[in-house]
């Protein structure tokens, strides 16, 4: 039988892990949840009342559901724990999909407002 050792275990640097602790798990589902009722309020609130046109609430609700993968990512499955080699790998080319998401959100508005206006014109 091989021998695991406490040693053998901070080689492979899963002692970084260790810094998920029940206070942080809890700190971050309160975030989780807090940002989850706000998506809740813009969508059952603000935009049925007409608060947020529709247009400006769904690059919101994009960004908080992005916001809450990143929270998911980085605590629980311990991306934050890692090197910064990896989280730049993938952290900047997530930052460059917000942003075409954004973009074309946006834009998809104006197309269907111009198809109206042709529509119209006709």
């Amino acid at each position: 039988m091989s021998e695991h050792t406490h040693d053998a275990h901070l080689e492979h640097g899963h002692d970084d892990h260790e810094g998920m602790t029940k206070g942080r798990i809890l700190k971050v589902a309160g975030i989780l949840t807090a940002i989850t009722a706000v998506e809740f309020v813009i969508a059952l609130v603000l935009v049925p009342r007409g608060v947020i046109a529709l247009h400006l609430a769904n690059p919101i609700y994009i960004t908080l559901t992005l916001l809450k993968a990143f929270y998911i990512i980085a605590f629980f499955m311990h991306l934050k724990f890692e090197k910064k080699g990896l989280i730049y790998s993938i952290g900047i080319p997530i930052i460059f999909i917000i942003g075409l998401i954004l973009v074309l959100t946006n834009e998809s508005h104006h197309w269907i407002d111009l198809r109206e206006v042709l529509h119209l014109a006709k």
